[in-house]
C-alpha cells in the first residue's frame, strides 16, 4: 500500500521510479505539451480528509440543499427526455452476464453479445427506415458529428450546410470536432413558423460545393420540419441529407427519416429505457444508407451460417483503430456503448411495434393539450405555429430565467429558458411534455404562469 494510502497503491517511491524509466523528472513534466493555460498551477481547493461517516453527513447535508419537484412537476427536454421504463428493462439488464459481457473483444466466443448487437441494430434500422446501422455510439452529439464526418468522407467538399434550428450544444460539438479540420460550417435560417426553410437551404447550398444538409427533427424549438422537402434541396446540390433526431420516441409516431429522404440518421437513444443519470450515459444512434457501409465508424455486426448451416452472428465490419491501419480508422472512440444498447433493444422488444406508437400518440396528445393551455394563459403567446411532437416553445409576460426562479420555489420546473442559448430570446421558454406529467401538472403549470404577467 503506497505510503500506507488507503486509495493510493503506487508510493513516492514507486512514482520516481516510474518517471526515471520514461526518462522524465517530474510529473509536471508528463503534462508539458499541454498549453500552460490549460492545467493547473496550484493544487485543487479541497479540504480535509473526513472520516468516512463524517463524510456521509456532509454529503446529506449537501443533497439537502437540492430544491427537488415532485415527480410529475417538471417539464424540461432540450435533448434529455423524461420516460418510464417498465420494471423487465432493469430486472434483465441486472443479470451479470450483461455486465461482463459488454463488448465482443473475442467475436468468435461473443455470440450473445454480437445477437444482441445485432437486434439492436435491427431495430434502429426500422425505426429510422434505413439500411445499416453502427453498434451505438457515445450520445447524439458525437454520433452527430461522426455522421458529418462520414458525409464529408464521401462527398469530399469541405463544406457542410446546418440549420439554425440544431441542438446548439450538438452545433457546438460539431464545431469542435471539426475545429482542425478543412470543413467549413455554414449555417441558414428558419421561417417565422419555427422550421428550416428548404429555400433558405437551397440558396445556400447552391454557393458552393456541400458534402451534407444537417437539420434536427423534430428541431430544438419542438418544430417539426418539412424533412421531405429539405431532402430535396440537398439532393439538387448533391449533397447529403443528415437528420438529427434528440427525441426517437418520435419515431413511433413519424414517419422514419429515411422513407423521406434522409441518406444519414444521427440522434440520441437514452428515451428508450436508459435512465438520466445527472448527463449520463446516453446513447448514440447512427444508421445511413447502404451505399455508406465503408465509411460508417465502429462496428456493424452481420448474421452468417457455419459449414453445417447454424445461423450464427460475426463482425462484419470494424474501422477502428484496433483493427485496421490507423490512418484507414474512420473512429478512434469506443463506439460501442454495448449495455446501453442492449437496454434500448430490451425496451423496443418489450412495447413492440404498437407499445411505441401508443407511447408516441400519448406523448404527442399531452404536448399539445399543454401547448393550447399555455398559450391561452394570461400574458403567455405561441411564438411558432409549426406542428410539434412532445415539445414547443411558449413566449412569457417575464424573463423566462426570472419565471423559473419563482416557479421553483413552488416545487414546479417549467422548462428550459432559451435565453441560455440564444440572444434575444429572454421571454422564450422551451416546454416538454412526455407521458410521465398527468393532466394536473399540466393545468396547474397554465395556472402559474398566467400568475407572472
Amino acid at each position: 500500500m503506497g505510503d500506507g494510502h488507503r486509495y493510493i497503491p503506487a508510493s513516492d517511491a514507486d512514482r520516481e521510479a516510474m518517471l526515471r524509466t520514461i526518462g522524465v523528472s517530474s510529473i509536471d513534466d508528463l503534462f508539458a505539451s499541454l498549453p500552460a493555460a490549460l492545467r493547473l498551477q496550484a493544487p485543487l481547493a479541497l479540504g480535509p480528509a473526513l472520516a468516512e461517516q463524517d463524510l456521509w453527513a456532509h454529503l446529506e447535508g449537501r443533497a439537502r440543499e437540492n430544491r427537488l419537484p415532485t415527480p410529475g412537476s417538471q417539464f424540461l427536454g432540450g435533448g434529455a427526455y423524461r420516460h418510464h421504463a417498465p420494471a423487465l428493462v432493469d430486472h434483465l439488464i441486472g443479470r451479470t452476464e450483461f455486465y461482463s459481457s459488454y463488448t465482443p473483444y473475442q467475436p468468435e466466443i461473443s455470440q450473445g453479445t454480437l445477437q444482441a448487437i445485432f437486434e439492436y441494430q435491427t431495430l434502429i434500422c426500422q425505426l429510422t427506415e434505413l439500411d445499416i446501422s453502427n453498434a451505438s455510439m457515445y450520445d447524439g452529439a458525437s454520433a452527430l458529428a461522426e455522421a458529418i464526418l462520414m458525409a464529408e468522407r464521401t462527398a469530399r467538399a469541405g463544406r457542410v450546410v446546418i440549420s439554425d434550428r440544431l441542438h446548439p450544444e450538438y452545433l457546438q460539438v460539431c464545431r469542435t470536432h471539426l475545429a482542425n479540420l478543412d470543413i467549413a460550417i455554414a449555417t441558414f435560417t428558419a421561417r417565422g413558423d419555427g422550421t428550416a426553410d428548404p429555400e433558405a437551404a437551397r440558396r445556400i447550398l447552391r454557393q458552393t460545393r456541400t458534402s451534407a444538409l444537417v437539420v434536427q427533427h423534430p428541431n430544438f424549438f419542438g418544430c417539426l420540419e418539412e424533412v421531405e422537402a429539405l431532402a430535396a434541396a440537398a439532393r439538387e446540390a448533391q449533397a447529403h441529407l443528415i437528420v438529427a433526431v434528440t427525441e426517437p420516441v418520435s419515431l413511433g409516431l413519424l414517419k422514419g427519416p429515411g422513407s423521406q429522404g434522409a441518406d444519414v440518421v444521427a440522434g440520441e437513444g437514452h428515451s428508450f429505457g436508459v435512465p438520466l443519470s445527472f448527463g449520463g450515459p446516453f446513447l448514440g444512434i447512427l444508421a445511413a444508407r447502404q451505399s455508406f457501409l465503408r465509411n460508417l465508424p465502429g462496428r456493424l455486426v452481420g448474421e452468417s451460417r457455419d459449414v453445417d448451416g447454424r445461423r450464427g452472428y460475426v463482425l462484419t465490419l470494424s474501422t477502428r483503430e484496433q483493427h485496421i491501419r490507423r490512418e484507414k480508422a474512420t473512429s478512434n472512440i469506443c463506439t460501442n456503448e454495448g449495455l446501453c444498447a442492449l437496454i434500448a433493444s430490451i425496451f423496443l422488444a418489450a412495447a413492440g411495434k404498437s407499445g411505441l406508437r401508443e407511447l408516441a400518440v400519448h406523448n404527442h396528445a399531452k404536448a399539445a393539450y399543454a401547448r393550447k393551455a399555455l398559450g391561452a394563459a394570461r400574458g403567455c403567446s405561441l411564438p411558432y405555429g409549426a406542428p410539434i411532437f412532445n415539445e414547443f416553445t411558449v413566449r412569457l409576460p417575464v424573463t423566462a430565467e426570472a419565471a423559473v426562479a419563482q416557479l421553483a420555489d413552488r416545487s414546479l420546473i417549467p422548462g428550459i429558458p432559451l435565453s441560455r442559448y440564444f440572444e434575444g430570446m429572454d421571454r422564450d421558454l422551451l416546454v416538454c411534455v412526455t407521458e410521465m406529467n398527468a393532466r394536473a401538472e399540466i393545468d396547474r403549470l397554465a395556472e402559474e404562469l398566467g400568475r407572472l404577467g
